[in-house]
């Protein structure tokens, strides 16, 4: 594991710790325990790769409550990957938004509301051609 790694590694725990920081001592150290035991079992922690790869797919799950509150509040939103990732860690640093290689960033959304309506309805197939129920 690189010198890197574990400073991304360090600043997991520290997060983790944090938010748990009302919990009594004994649970953070039982709790730590735990998810220790899985970032190993899981091998989330052997390389960059894995951590950026764990990590990005925690997003996906913030990314899904933000595109809800979104639509509940009547603002449009869309999800984005394909970007050049590269580029846009660098800009953002650039712009003092990410520091030192520490983060990355994995997924995109956008947020705001629609200057028109659509012009014609979502055409979408019936429910039957695209799920099963079992």
């Amino acid at each position: 594991m690189t010198n890197q790694t574990s400073t991304i590694k360090e600043r997991v725990m520290e997060a983790y710790h944090f938010r748990h920081a009302t919990m009594p001592a004994p649970i953070v150290t039982e709790v730590s325990g735990h998810y220790k035991r899985f970032q190993e079992q899981k091998q989330i922690l052997d390389n960059e790769r894995t951590l950026f790869d764990w990590a990005s797919k925690q997003t996906y799950i913030a990314l899904g409550n933000m595109l809800t509150a979104a639509a509940l509040l009547g603002i449009d939103s869309t999800p984005m990957e394909g970007f050049n990732q590269e580029k846009l860690d660098a800009l953002l640093e650039e712009e003092g938004l990410l520091e030192n290689d520490q983060f990355g960033a994995s997924v995109l959304a956008t947020f705001g509301y629609r200057k028109e309506e659509p012009k014609r309805g979502k055409a979408r197939r019936n429910m039957e051609e695209v799920a099963q129920w079992v």
